[in-house]
């Protein structure tokens, strides 16, 4: 039984063939109507865009799962403070905003990173931790003294329409850039402190890091408006309005037997599927590469046997803190991408569940290790997390027809919305039982 596992688990023509299945669910979805499937391709390309960027996601998770062991505990964290970077970098700026209290605001963070640097420097030199307390306490009654009175000025310009400091003007997709480096310089500050030592401690801090994002995000509405949320960011592709008052696309799109509004949502669609694609496969293609270089060998020699690494002169601390810092880039790149896919900003969405659990049971079902089996895993579930909210009521309802009226059968179809979390409960326990390594593999 193992060795014929083992055996399916090598076939070169599992990887294709399950891509092959995957993708004839989605033609499946954009032809077929029925209680399955909705037959819009509409509904179908949205799918996949947003699975799109779950695989980019989850390739940030592989690499620092999948390639040094390194769990992660608050990727939805990192997915924000990428979301973060179109707001700050292509929205208009703010009038009166940066006026207000921008110098201000700078100077502020200028003293926090100061005082920090201070911190660090009185502890290297004297080892007493009164005067690092002492820098410290200083450091944060100067960094408040700038920055509360900033924060108000700029809360207080322009409240009802805006609130917050804006954004650059520039284009989306140099924010996409921009929300790696947010991710990576927080995974980095996160690294610094809990790599090296236990790996439950790099959990635990990820954790405390990724629900404190999301509250600054809530909260802080000078930055990107808390719960009042961001609207109208721009985006690298056409408007369907625009599309829909073309008359070159409307005669484009009668020949092909759609009607204007139809159409229009398809090309959108296939605009952004087109530039999510060329970002998976270049990101897909520097990790296949580095994984097959001796610095990917090196890490995977890190992963399996931290000690026997160490004792070969590897600084396996260093190399934690390197991997780590590159997965968070990627996870920050995708939350950008996901926020110029929405047109919104809002804090409240980033849930746990659906951001950090649900990208690991794309990592563990497509295959941690193997970057493929990621994307597998990441477009597969995401596809099933959205049907399984169809699927599951009308099982259900299926299911309890015969029932006569009453409570049970009340209770059963109330509870047909959860159906979603149940399946990927049962999807995850399937492929732990009989493909504990995943889909697909890594070799």
């Amino acid at each position: 039984m193992s060795s014929n596992r083992q055996a399916a688990a090598a076939s070169p023509w599992r990887a294709p063939i399950l891509f092959a299945v995957l993708a004839l669910l989605f033609v499946l979805e954009g032809t077929v109507r029925n209680g399955m499937f909705s037959g819009s391709w509409n509904t179908s390309l949205a799918i996949l865009n947003m699975g799109l960027i779950s695989a980019i996601t989850a390739l940030g998770v592989n690499m620092q799962w999948g390639y040094a062991g390194l769990f992660n505990a608050g990727v939805v964290g990192f997915l924000a403070l990428g979301g973060l970077a179109p707001v700050l970098v292509s929205l208009p700026p703010v009038e009166g905003a940066w006026a207000a209290g921008g110098p201000r605001l700078i100077l502020a963070l200028l003293v926090g990173l100061g005082t920090l640097a201070l911190a660090k420097i009185a502890y290297t030199r004297t080892g007493r931790a009164w005067t690092v307390a002492l820098v410290l306490l200083a450091g944060f009654v100067a960094y408040r003294w700038l920055f509360d009175p900033a924060v108000t000025a700029i809360e207080a310009n322009n409240s009802a329409r805006a609130g917050n400091i804006g954004g650059l003007g520039l284009p989306i997709l140099l924010s996409w850039i921009v929300g790696g480096a947010f991710a990576a310089a927080a995974a980095w500050a996160v690294g610094k402190v809990a790599l090296g030592l236990r790996s439950d401690y790099l959990a635990i801090a990820t954790l405390g890091i990724g629900e404190i994002i999301v509250a600054v995000l809530r909260n802080e509405n000078w930055l990107a408006r808390g719960v009042m949320n961001v609207t109208s960011i721009p985006r690298p592709v056409p408007y369907e309005i625009d599309l829909q008052q073309n008359p070159a696309f409307v005669d484009f799109a009668a020949s092909w037997g759609f009607d204007a509004a139809e159409a229009s949502g398809i090309w959108v669609k296939l605009c952004y599927m087109s530039l999510f694609l060329v970002v998976l496969l270049a990101i897909i293609l520097l990790a296949e590469l580095a994984l097959k270089s001796p610095w990917g060998r090196m890490m995977r020699a890190i992963r399996d046997n931290e000690t026997a690494a160490e004792a070969m002169g590897k600084d396996v601390t260093a190399r934690h803190l390197q991997i780590f810092i590159l997965g968070s880039a990627v996870i920050g790149v995708a939350g950008a991408m996901m926020i110029t896919l929405d047109g919104l900003m809002a804090p409240n969405s980033y849930n746990p569940l659906r951001y950090t659990f649900l990208i690991w049971v794309m990592v563990v079902v497509g295959g941690s290790g193997n970057n493929w089996g990621a994307v597998l895993g990441a477009v597969l579930i995401w596809f099933l997390w959205i049907k399984a909210e169809v699927w599951g009521p009308n099982l259900i309802g299926a299911l309890v027809g015969p029932l006569p009226d009453g409570d049970v059968k009340s209770h059963l179809l109330n509870s047909a919305a959860h159906m979603r979390f149940i399946a990927m409960g049962l999807v995850l326990l399937l492929v732990l039982r009989f493909a504990p390594r995943g889909l697909v593999p890594e070799r």
